[in-house]
Protein backbone atom coordinates (compact mmCIF):
# COMPACT_ATOMS: atom_id res chain seq x y z
CA UNK A 1 0.00 0.00 0.00
CA UNK A 2 1.50 3.40 -0.77
CA UNK A 3 2.14 5.51 1.92
CA UNK A 4 -0.17 7.91 3.29
CA UNK A 5 -0.58 11.90 2.87
CA UNK A 6 -2.10 11.83 6.85
CA UNK A 7 -0.33 12.99 9.26
CA UNK A 8 -0.69 11.71 12.83
CA UNK A 9 -2.48 14.26 15.10
CA UNK A 10 -3.08 14.36 18.84
CA UNK A 11 -6.26 13.95 20.29
CA UNK A 12 -7.05 17.66 21.93
CA UNK A 13 -9.81 19.46 23.35
CA UNK A 14 -12.16 21.27 20.20
CA UNK A 15 -11.84 25.13 21.16
CA UNK A 16 -13.21 27.62 19.34
CA UNK A 17 -11.23 29.34 16.44
CA UNK A 18 -13.60 32.22 14.67
CA UNK A 19 -9.87 34.07 13.46
CA UNK A 20 -9.85 33.07 9.53
CA UNK A 21 -6.44 33.21 8.03
CA UNK A 22 -5.67 34.02 4.33
CA UNK A 23 -2.73 34.70 2.97
CA UNK A 24 -1.33 34.03 -0.54
CA UNK A 25 1.58 31.89 -1.20
CA UNK A 26 4.88 32.55 -3.46
CA UNK A 27 7.74 30.48 -4.31
CA UNK A 28 6.68 27.27 -4.29
CA UNK A 29 7.43 24.87 -7.46
CA UNK A 30 3.87 23.94 -8.84
CA UNK A 31 3.78 19.85 -8.14
CA UNK A 32 4.77 20.40 -4.51
CA UNK A 33 1.91 23.28 -4.13
CA UNK A 34 -0.55 20.98 -5.68
CA UNK A 35 1.01 18.39 -3.21
CA UNK A 36 0.71 20.92 -0.27
CA UNK A 37 -3.17 21.60 -1.19
CA UNK A 38 -4.08 17.60 -1.90
CA UNK A 39 -2.53 17.48 1.59
CA UNK A 40 -5.62 19.59 2.90
CA UNK A 41 -7.71 16.33 2.53
CA UNK A 42 -6.21 14.24 4.81
CA UNK A 43 -3.67 15.93 6.91
CA UNK A 44 -5.03 18.64 10.21
CA UNK A 45 -1.26 20.69 8.95
CA UNK A 46 -1.50 24.28 8.01
CA UNK A 47 -0.39 25.40 4.68
CA UNK A 48 2.77 26.74 6.01
CA UNK A 49 3.68 23.86 7.77
CA UNK A 50 2.92 21.65 4.99
CA UNK A 51 5.05 23.51 2.39
CA UNK A 52 7.92 24.04 4.72
CA UNK A 53 8.41 20.02 4.87
CA UNK A 54 7.86 18.97 1.56
CA UNK A 55 10.72 18.52 -1.20
CA UNK A 56 9.92 18.08 -4.78
CA UNK A 57 11.44 14.38 -4.04
CA UNK A 58 7.80 14.08 -1.88
CA UNK A 59 6.20 15.90 -4.19
CA UNK A 60 7.11 13.21 -7.29
CA UNK A 61 6.48 10.32 -4.48
CA UNK A 62 2.91 11.39 -3.98
CA UNK A 63 1.94 11.99 -7.29
CA UNK A 64 3.44 9.03 -9.33
CA UNK A 65 1.05 7.38 -6.39
CA UNK A 66 -2.24 9.18 -6.18
CA UNK A 67 -2.36 10.77 -9.64
CA UNK A 68 -1.02 7.81 -11.83
CA UNK A 69 -1.77 4.65 -9.33
CA UNK A 70 -5.21 5.99 -8.32
CA UNK A 71 -6.07 7.85 -10.80
CA UNK A 72 -7.00 11.33 -8.31
CA UNK A 73 -6.99 13.53 -11.43
CA UNK A 74 -7.89 16.40 -9.66
CA UNK A 75 -4.77 17.02 -7.82
CA UNK A 76 -3.46 18.03 -11.31
CA UNK A 77 -5.75 21.01 -11.14
CA UNK A 78 -3.98 22.31 -8.43
CA UNK A 79 -0.75 22.55 -10.04
CA UNK A 80 -0.76 26.05 -12.47
CA UNK A 81 2.15 26.88 -15.08
CA UNK A 82 2.59 29.53 -17.04
CA UNK A 83 4.09 29.03 -20.83
CA UNK A 84 5.20 31.40 -23.11
CA UNK A 85 5.23 30.19 -27.48
CA UNK A 86 6.56 32.35 -29.71
CA UNK A 87 6.70 31.68 -33.73
CA UNK A 88 4.38 28.55 -34.14
CA UNK A 89 1.88 29.14 -37.12
CA UNK A 90 -1.83 30.64 -36.70
CA UNK A 91 -2.78 27.57 -37.33
CA UNK A 92 -1.00 25.73 -34.58
CA UNK A 93 -2.11 28.54 -32.50
CA UNK A 94 -5.79 27.51 -33.32
CA UNK A 95 -5.32 23.88 -32.50
CA UNK A 96 -3.25 24.72 -29.31
CA UNK A 97 -6.15 27.09 -27.52
CA UNK A 98 -8.85 24.89 -28.55
CA UNK A 99 -9.07 23.91 -24.53
CA UNK A 100 -12.64 25.12 -22.53
CA UNK A 101 -9.97 25.16 -19.22
CA UNK A 102 -7.51 27.66 -21.02
CA UNK A 103 -6.63 30.91 -20.06
CA UNK A 104 -4.07 33.56 -22.59
CA UNK A 105 -3.33 36.02 -24.62
CA UNK A 106 -2.80 35.84 -28.24
CA UNK A 107 -0.89 38.50 -30.73
CA UNK A 108 -3.87 40.34 -31.78
CA UNK A 109 -4.12 40.51 -35.95
CA UNK A 110 -6.50 43.54 -35.06
CA UNK A 111 -3.82 45.74 -33.64
CA UNK A 112 -0.64 44.92 -35.15
CA UNK A 113 1.13 44.47 -38.13
CA UNK A 114 2.27 41.36 -39.13
CA UNK A 115 4.10 42.09 -42.34
CA UNK A 116 7.52 40.92 -40.47
CA UNK A 117 6.29 38.16 -38.40
CA UNK A 118 7.70 35.16 -40.64
CA UNK A 119 6.11 32.26 -41.53
CA UNK A 120 5.80 28.42 -41.66
CA UNK A 121 7.18 26.06 -43.34
CA UNK A 122 6.08 23.17 -43.84
CA UNK A 123 8.49 20.25 -44.49
CA UNK A 124 7.90 19.31 -48.55
CA UNK A 125 10.68 16.69 -48.63
CA UNK A 126 12.00 16.24 -52.21
CA UNK A 127 9.01 17.89 -53.80
CA UNK A 128 10.84 20.97 -54.57
CA UNK A 129 8.36 21.67 -56.72
CA UNK A 130 5.81 22.05 -54.41
CA UNK A 131 7.80 24.17 -51.60
CA UNK A 132 8.27 26.69 -54.11
CA UNK A 133 4.91 27.29 -55.25
CA UNK A 134 4.05 27.04 -51.44
CA UNK A 135 6.67 30.19 -50.86
CA UNK A 136 5.80 32.38 -53.37
CA UNK A 137 2.03 32.11 -52.68
CA UNK A 138 2.73 33.47 -49.04
CA UNK A 139 4.96 35.89 -50.27
CA UNK A 140 1.97 37.24 -52.36
CA UNK A 141 -0.30 36.92 -50.06
CA UNK A 142 1.99 39.02 -47.09
CA UNK A 143 2.43 41.38 -50.15
CA UNK A 144 -1.55 41.86 -50.89
CA UNK A 145 -1.61 42.16 -47.12
CA UNK A 146 0.54 45.12 -46.79
CA UNK A 147 -0.78 46.87 -50.10
CA UNK A 148 -4.61 46.50 -48.46
CA UNK A 149 -3.13 47.62 -45.37
CA UNK A 150 -1.41 50.95 -46.82
CA UNK A 151 -4.62 51.21 -49.39
CA UNK A 152 -7.28 51.26 -46.66
CA UNK A 153 -5.23 53.53 -44.32
CA UNK A 154 -4.92 56.39 -46.82
CA UNK A 155 -8.88 55.82 -47.92
CA UNK A 156 -9.83 56.12 -44.15
CA UNK A 157 -7.82 59.01 -43.82
CA UNK A 158 -10.15 60.90 -46.62
CA UNK A 159 -13.07 59.52 -44.76
CA UNK A 160 -12.39 60.23 -41.35
CA UNK A 161 -11.41 63.85 -40.16
CA UNK A 162 -9.20 64.20 -37.41
CA UNK A 163 -11.12 66.04 -34.30
CA UNK A 164 -9.55 69.17 -33.09
CA UNK A 165 -8.72 67.87 -29.75
CA UNK A 166 -7.28 64.67 -30.78
CA UNK A 167 -3.65 64.24 -31.52
CA UNK A 168 -2.30 63.37 -34.72
CA UNK A 169 -0.48 60.45 -33.11
CA UNK A 170 -3.40 59.14 -31.92
CA UNK A 171 -5.75 59.71 -35.13
CA UNK A 172 -2.85 57.82 -37.29
CA UNK A 173 -2.37 54.64 -35.02
CA UNK A 174 -6.10 54.47 -34.72
CA UNK A 175 -6.92 54.10 -38.37
CA UNK A 176 -4.03 52.38 -39.14
CA UNK A 177 -5.86 49.40 -36.52
CA UNK A 178 -8.75 49.77 -38.67
CA UNK A 179 -7.08 49.44 -41.92
CA UNK A 180 -5.33 45.89 -39.79
CA UNK A 181 -9.12 44.67 -39.48
CA UNK A 182 -9.42 44.86 -42.67
CA UNK A 183 -5.66 43.89 -44.13
CA UNK A 184 -5.73 40.78 -41.83
CA UNK A 185 -8.40 39.04 -44.06
CA UNK A 186 -5.35 38.32 -46.21
CA UNK A 187 -2.93 36.56 -43.68
CA UNK A 188 -2.46 32.97 -44.25
CA UNK A 189 -2.58 30.37 -41.58
CA UNK A 190 1.06 30.27 -41.96
CA UNK A 191 1.76 33.41 -40.37
CA UNK A 192 3.55 33.38 -37.47
CA UNK A 193 2.13 34.72 -33.98
CA UNK A 194 3.28 34.61 -30.29
CA UNK A 195 0.81 33.81 -26.88
CA UNK A 196 0.97 33.14 -23.62
CA UNK A 197 -0.58 30.67 -21.45
CA UNK A 198 -1.73 29.49 -17.85
CA UNK A 199 -3.24 26.39 -17.36
CA UNK A 200 -3.55 23.78 -15.00
CA UNK A 201 -1.34 20.35 -14.82
CA UNK A 202 -4.18 18.32 -16.05
CA UNK A 203 -5.68 20.78 -18.99
CA UNK A 204 -1.73 21.33 -19.93
CA UNK A 205 -1.79 16.62 -20.12
CA UNK A 206 -4.98 16.79 -22.13
CA UNK A 207 -3.62 19.63 -24.14
CA UNK A 208 0.14 18.15 -25.18
CA UNK A 209 -2.02 14.74 -25.79
CA UNK A 210 -4.27 15.98 -28.11
CA UNK A 211 -1.34 18.15 -29.90
CA UNK A 212 0.57 14.99 -30.38
CA UNK A 213 -2.29 13.21 -32.08
CA UNK A 214 -3.03 16.10 -34.37
CA UNK A 215 -2.48 15.37 -38.48
CA UNK A 216 -0.20 18.06 -38.57
CA UNK A 217 3.38 17.35 -38.19
CA UNK A 218 3.81 21.38 -36.74
CA UNK A 219 1.24 20.96 -34.01
CA UNK A 220 2.58 17.24 -33.11
CA UNK A 221 6.18 19.19 -32.78
CA UNK A 222 4.48 21.66 -30.36
CA UNK A 223 3.23 19.16 -28.09
CA UNK A 224 6.90 17.74 -28.13
CA UNK A 225 8.04 20.79 -27.05
CA UNK A 226 5.28 22.21 -24.79
CA UNK A 227 5.90 18.22 -22.87
CA UNK A 228 9.45 19.28 -23.01
CA UNK A 229 9.53 22.65 -20.98
CA UNK A 230 6.85 21.16 -18.07
CA UNK A 231 9.40 18.60 -17.61
CA UNK A 232 12.95 20.86 -17.74
CA UNK A 233 14.02 24.16 -16.53
CA UNK A 234 11.82 26.65 -16.64
CA UNK A 235 13.16 30.10 -17.63
CA UNK A 236 13.56 32.59 -14.22
CA UNK A 237 13.31 36.42 -14.65
CA UNK A 238 15.48 36.86 -11.69
CA UNK A 239 18.11 34.26 -12.73
CA UNK A 240 21.18 36.75 -13.55
CA UNK A 241 20.28 38.79 -10.65
CA UNK A 242 20.08 35.72 -8.54
CA UNK A 243 23.32 34.49 -9.94
CA UNK A 244 25.36 37.64 -9.24
CA UNK A 245 24.25 37.74 -5.27
CA UNK A 246 25.30 34.14 -5.32
CA UNK A 247 29.11 35.05 -6.57
CA UNK A 248 28.95 38.08 -4.28
CA UNK A 249 27.87 35.76 -1.03
CA UNK A 250 30.64 33.06 -2.93
CA UNK A 251 33.76 35.96 -2.64
CA UNK A 252 32.69 36.95 0.95
CA UNK A 253 32.23 33.22 2.14
CA UNK A 254 32.58 30.08 0.45
CA UNK A 255 30.55 27.91 2.39
CA UNK A 256 27.78 30.32 2.58
CA UNK A 257 28.20 30.87 -1.15
CA UNK A 258 27.39 27.06 -1.70
CA UNK A 259 24.61 27.15 0.41
CA UNK A 260 23.13 30.03 -1.07
CA UNK A 261 23.48 28.13 -4.25
CA UNK A 262 20.40 25.23 -3.46
CA UNK A 263 18.55 27.97 -3.47
CA UNK A 264 19.40 31.03 -5.86
CA UNK A 265 20.59 28.70 -8.52
CA UNK A 266 18.46 25.86 -8.41
CA UNK A 267 16.41 24.51 -11.71
CA UNK A 268 12.99 24.69 -11.26
CA UNK A 269 10.89 22.27 -13.47
CA UNK A 270 7.12 23.17 -13.09
CA UNK A 271 5.07 20.00 -13.63
CA UNK A 272 7.97 16.87 -14.71
CA UNK A 273 5.83 14.86 -12.98
CA UNK A 274 2.02 15.36 -13.79
CA UNK A 275 2.97 15.84 -17.94
CA UNK A 276 5.63 13.19 -18.17
CA UNK A 277 3.26 10.04 -19.64
CA UNK A 278 1.41 12.57 -21.99
CA UNK A 279 1.36 10.76 -25.55
CA UNK A 280 -0.68 10.70 -28.63
CA UNK A 281 -4.23 9.71 -27.94
CA UNK A 282 -4.58 6.39 -30.05
CA UNK A 283 -8.51 6.41 -29.38
CA UNK A 284 -8.95 10.35 -30.57
CA UNK A 285 -7.00 9.25 -34.07
CA UNK A 286 -8.73 5.84 -34.53
CA UNK A 287 -11.84 7.38 -34.19
CA UNK A 288 -12.12 10.07 -35.69
CA UNK A 289 -10.50 8.32 -38.66
CA UNK A 290 -13.86 5.71 -38.64
CA UNK A 291 -16.19 8.50 -38.38
CA UNK A 292 -15.00 10.59 -41.09
CA UNK A 293 -15.16 7.00 -43.43
CA UNK A 294 -19.15 6.93 -41.83
CA UNK A 295 -19.89 10.73 -42.41
CA UNK A 296 -18.85 9.90 -46.23
CA UNK A 297 -20.80 6.69 -46.46
CA UNK A 298 -24.08 8.68 -45.26
CA UNK A 299 -23.76 11.40 -47.21
CA UNK A 300 -22.36 9.80 -50.57
CA UNK A 301 -21.04 12.64 -51.63
CA UNK A 302 -23.88 14.90 -51.58
CA UNK A 303 -23.97 18.98 -52.10
CA UNK A 304 -23.31 21.02 -49.43
CA UNK A 305 -26.62 22.77 -48.92
CA UNK A 306 -26.17 26.59 -48.63
CA UNK A 307 -26.32 27.94 -45.11
CA UNK A 308 -27.01 30.88 -43.28
CA UNK A 309 -23.72 32.67 -41.34
CA UNK A 310 -25.88 31.88 -38.32
CA UNK A 311 -28.66 28.99 -37.89
CA UNK A 312 -29.98 28.46 -34.42
CA UNK A 313 -31.06 24.76 -34.96
CA UNK A 314 -33.84 23.77 -33.40
CA UNK A 315 -33.89 21.32 -30.85
CA UNK A 316 -36.00 18.88 -31.60
CA UNK A 317 -34.07 15.52 -31.69
CA UNK A 318 -33.46 12.56 -29.46
CA UNK A 319 -30.53 12.76 -27.49
CA UNK A 320 -29.14 9.92 -29.33
CA UNK A 321 -29.53 11.49 -32.97
CA UNK A 322 -27.87 14.91 -31.80
CA UNK A 323 -24.89 12.64 -30.14
CA UNK A 324 -24.58 10.78 -33.32
CA UNK A 325 -24.88 13.65 -35.69
CA UNK A 326 -22.42 15.75 -33.82
CA UNK A 327 -19.87 12.77 -34.45
CA UNK A 328 -19.70 13.46 -37.95
CA UNK A 329 -20.51 16.95 -37.71
CA UNK A 330 -16.75 17.15 -36.98
CA UNK A 331 -15.47 15.35 -39.80
CA UNK A 332 -17.07 16.23 -42.37
CA UNK A 333 -17.60 19.88 -44.11
CA UNK A 334 -21.60 19.76 -44.06
CA UNK A 335 -24.18 21.77 -41.73
CA UNK A 336 -25.43 20.60 -38.56
CA UNK A 337 -29.12 20.58 -39.62
CA UNK A 338 -27.98 18.91 -42.92
CA UNK A 339 -26.56 16.24 -41.36
CA UNK A 340 -29.23 15.46 -38.76
CA UNK A 341 -31.91 15.25 -41.38
CA UNK A 342 -30.05 12.30 -43.29
CA UNK A 343 -29.26 11.28 -39.33
CA UNK A 344 -32.61 11.15 -38.02
CA UNK A 345 -33.74 9.08 -41.25
CA UNK A 346 -31.56 6.25 -40.31
CA UNK A 347 -33.27 2.93 -38.19
CA UNK A 348 -32.39 2.59 -34.26
CA UNK A 349 -29.77 0.16 -35.51
CA UNK A 350 -27.81 2.45 -38.24
CA UNK A 351 -27.67 5.16 -35.77
CA UNK A 352 -26.41 3.09 -33.06
CA UNK A 353 -23.36 1.97 -34.77
CA UNK A 354 -22.45 5.33 -35.39
CA UNK A 355 -22.75 6.33 -31.35
CA UNK A 356 -20.35 2.93 -31.42
CA UNK A 357 -18.07 4.27 -33.35
CA UNK A 358 -17.84 6.92 -31.17
CA UNK A 359 -16.77 4.81 -28.11
CA UNK A 360 -15.22 1.81 -29.71
CA UNK A 361 -11.48 2.61 -29.32
CA UNK A 362 -11.90 4.36 -25.69
CA UNK A 363 -9.47 3.65 -23.02
CA UNK A 364 -9.63 2.87 -19.83
CA UNK A 365 -8.68 6.65 -18.73
CA UNK A 366 -10.09 8.66 -22.05
CA UNK A 367 -12.20 10.60 -21.60
CA UNK A 368 -15.51 10.92 -23.98
CA UNK A 369 -14.80 12.99 -26.76
CA UNK A 370 -16.42 16.59 -26.96
CA UNK A 371 -18.68 15.83 -29.21
CA UNK A 372 -20.78 13.64 -26.39
CA UNK A 373 -21.00 17.29 -24.25
CA UNK A 374 -24.67 17.25 -25.61
CA UNK A 375 -28.28 18.50 -24.14
CA UNK A 376 -27.55 21.88 -24.70
CA UNK A 377 -30.64 24.46 -25.36
CA UNK A 378 -29.40 26.52 -27.91
CA UNK A 379 -27.26 25.39 -30.66
CA UNK A 380 -25.68 27.71 -33.35
CA UNK A 381 -24.32 26.33 -36.45
CA UNK A 382 -21.88 29.09 -37.45
CA UNK A 383 -20.35 29.53 -40.74
CA UNK A 384 -17.84 32.70 -40.95
CA UNK A 385 -14.19 33.89 -41.51
CA UNK A 386 -11.41 32.31 -39.63
CA UNK A 387 -10.33 35.25 -38.30
CA UNK A 388 -13.49 36.29 -36.78
CA UNK A 389 -13.78 32.73 -35.87
CA UNK A 390 -10.56 33.00 -33.77
CA UNK A 391 -12.04 35.63 -31.52
CA UNK A 392 -15.64 33.43 -30.92
CA UNK A 393 -13.41 30.55 -30.31
CA UNK A 394 -12.68 32.25 -26.92
CA UNK A 395 -15.79 31.65 -25.57
CA UNK A 396 -14.67 28.72 -23.10
CA UNK A 397 -18.37 28.32 -21.68
CA UNK A 398 -19.49 27.21 -24.87
CA UNK A 399 -19.01 23.38 -26.51
CA UNK A 400 -17.47 24.26 -29.50
CA UNK A 401 -17.33 21.29 -31.90
CA UNK A 402 -15.10 23.24 -35.11
CA UNK A 403 -14.43 21.46 -38.25
CA UNK A 404 -11.09 21.36 -40.86
CA UNK A 405 -10.26 23.71 -43.13
CA UNK A 406 -11.31 22.98 -46.57
CA UNK A 407 -11.42 26.57 -49.62
CA UNK A 408 -15.11 24.56 -50.33
CA UNK A 409 -16.95 27.38 -48.56
CA UNK A 410 -15.71 30.14 -50.26
CA UNK A 411 -14.51 33.62 -48.19
CA UNK A 412 -15.46 36.91 -47.02
CA UNK A 413 -15.27 40.09 -48.41
CA UNK A 414 -14.46 42.75 -45.52
CA UNK A 415 -16.66 45.71 -44.80
CA UNK A 416 -15.10 49.41 -47.00
CA UNK A 417 -12.74 47.19 -49.22
CA UNK A 418 -14.81 48.05 -52.48
CA UNK A 419 -15.43 51.59 -51.07
CA UNK A 420 -11.59 51.72 -51.17
CA UNK A 421 -11.28 50.53 -54.66
CA UNK A 422 -9.53 47.41 -53.71
CA UNK A 423 -11.71 45.00 -53.85
CA UNK A 424 -10.12 43.41 -57.78
CA UNK A 425 -6.68 43.57 -55.54
CA UNK A 426 -8.45 41.55 -52.86
CA UNK A 427 -9.97 38.47 -54.55
CA UNK A 428 -7.48 38.18 -57.06
CA UNK A 429 -5.07 37.37 -53.73
CA UNK A 430 -7.58 34.94 -52.32
CA UNK A 431 -8.56 33.36 -55.42
CA UNK A 432 -4.76 32.90 -56.50
CA UNK A 433 -4.08 31.16 -52.74
CA UNK A 434 -7.67 28.91 -53.00
CA UNK A 435 -5.73 27.98 -56.44
CA UNK A 436 -2.84 27.21 -54.72
CA UNK A 437 -4.71 25.31 -51.93
CA UNK A 438 -6.09 23.03 -54.30
CA UNK A 439 -3.04 22.48 -55.93
CA UNK A 440 -1.12 21.67 -52.77
CA UNK A 441 -3.88 19.85 -51.58
CA UNK A 442 -4.00 17.08 -54.28
CA UNK A 443 -0.85 16.17 -53.53
CA UNK A 444 -0.18 12.06 -52.60
CA UNK A 445 1.94 12.87 -49.79
CA UNK A 446 -0.56 12.85 -46.63
CA UNK A 447 1.73 15.35 -45.27
CA UNK A 448 2.31 17.76 -48.19
CA UNK A 449 -1.86 17.85 -48.58
CA UNK A 450 -1.72 18.91 -45.18
CA UNK A 451 0.37 21.89 -45.54
CA UNK A 452 -1.74 23.15 -48.03
CA UNK A 453 -3.85 24.73 -45.50
CA UNK A 454 -1.33 27.07 -44.14
CA UNK A 455 -1.88 29.49 -47.48
CA UNK A 456 -5.51 29.23 -46.50
CA UNK A 457 -6.60 33.02 -45.98
CA UNK A 458 -7.81 34.22 -42.55
CA UNK A 459 -10.54 35.23 -45.06
CA UNK A 460 -11.44 31.68 -45.61
CA UNK A 461 -14.88 30.30 -43.91
CA UNK A 462 -14.66 27.85 -41.97
CA UNK A 463 -18.04 26.09 -39.89
CA UNK A 464 -17.99 25.31 -35.86
CA UNK A 465 -21.38 24.34 -33.73
CA UNK A 466 -21.46 26.41 -30.92
CA UNK A 467 -23.87 24.89 -27.95
CA UNK A 468 -24.33 26.61 -24.88
CA UNK A 469 -27.31 27.77 -22.71
CA UNK A 470 -29.30 30.86 -22.98
CA UNK A 471 -26.95 32.96 -20.01
CA UNK A 472 -23.59 32.69 -22.31
CA UNK A 473 -25.77 33.18 -25.47
CA UNK A 474 -26.57 36.57 -23.83
CA UNK A 475 -23.22 37.84 -22.59
CA UNK A 476 -21.99 36.98 -26.77
CA UNK A 477 -24.56 38.20 -28.22
CA UNK A 478 -24.24 41.61 -26.14
CA UNK A 479 -20.22 41.80 -25.38
CA UNK A 480 -19.53 40.86 -29.63
CA UNK A 481 -21.90 43.33 -31.01
CA UNK A 482 -20.52 46.34 -29.12
CA UNK A 483 -19.05 48.81 -31.57
CA UNK A 484 -15.34 48.49 -31.18
CA UNK A 485 -15.56 45.08 -32.09
CA UNK A 486 -14.60 43.36 -35.48
CA UNK A 487 -17.47 43.75 -38.20
CA UNK A 488 -16.89 40.24 -38.90
CA UNK A 489 -17.95 38.94 -35.34
CA UNK A 490 -20.42 41.75 -34.74
CA UNK A 491 -22.50 40.14 -37.35
CA UNK A 492 -22.13 36.96 -36.07
CA UNK A 493 -23.36 37.93 -32.34
CA UNK A 494 -26.31 40.31 -33.69
CA UNK A 495 -28.02 37.10 -36.04
CA UNK A 496 -27.06 35.03 -33.10
CA UNK A 497 -29.69 37.49 -31.10
CA UNK A 498 -32.05 37.52 -34.27
CA UNK A 499 -32.18 33.94 -34.59
CA UNK A 500 -33.32 33.71 -30.53
CA UNK A 501 -35.89 36.56 -31.26
CA UNK A 502 -37.73 34.72 -33.93
CA UNK A 503 -37.72 31.63 -32.11
CA UNK A 504 -38.35 32.77 -28.29
CA UNK A 505 -39.60 35.94 -29.09
CA UNK A 506 -40.52 36.17 -25.00
CA UNK A 507 -36.68 36.48 -23.98
CA UNK A 508 -35.46 38.85 -26.57
CA UNK A 509 -36.39 41.58 -23.88
CA UNK A 510 -33.53 40.31 -22.00
CA UNK A 511 -30.82 41.03 -24.60
CA UNK A 512 -28.67 44.37 -24.47
CA UNK A 513 -27.14 44.13 -27.73
CA UNK A 514 -26.00 47.04 -29.99
CA UNK A 515 -27.62 47.00 -33.56
CA UNK A 516 -24.67 46.78 -35.74
CA UNK A 517 -26.53 48.73 -38.88
CA UNK A 518 -26.37 51.18 -36.76
CA UNK A 519 -23.07 53.78 -37.83
CA UNK A 520 -19.89 53.24 -36.36
CA UNK A 521 -17.23 56.17 -34.75
CA UNK A 522 -14.16 54.60 -36.47
CA UNK A 523 -11.87 56.19 -34.04
CA UNK A 524 -13.28 54.24 -31.05
CA UNK A 525 -11.70 51.54 -30.32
Amino acid sequence: MPESIAEPVAVTPAVPQNQTEVFAVHGADPEVLAYAMAKYSRSALSMKESLKEISSQRAEQFLNTFYFQYGHRSIADLAHVAFAIERLSLLAAISLVDEQRWDGQERSTRYQNFKKSGWFLPDFGQNQAEKDLYSRQIEELFAAYHAISEGMFEYLKTQVARPAEMKQESYERTLRARAFDVARYLLPLATNTSLGQIVNARTLETQISRLLSSPYAEVRQLGERLRAAAGGAAWNVHAEEMAALQCEISALDPVLGERAAKLLTREVKTTPTLVKYAAPNPYEMQTRHELAQAAQELMKGMTIASAPVVDLVEAGESLEVEIATTLLYRVSHYSYRQLRDHVADLDEAKRNEILALGVRHRGRHDELLREFAAGQALRFDVLMDIGGFRDMHRHRRCVQIIQGYTSTHGYEVPEGIAEAGLLPQYQSAIDAAFATHQQIGQSNAPEAAQSADYVLPLATRIRALFKMDFAEAVYISELRSQPQGHSSYRRVAWEMYQAIKRQYPALSEFFRTTDVNEPVDLLRR
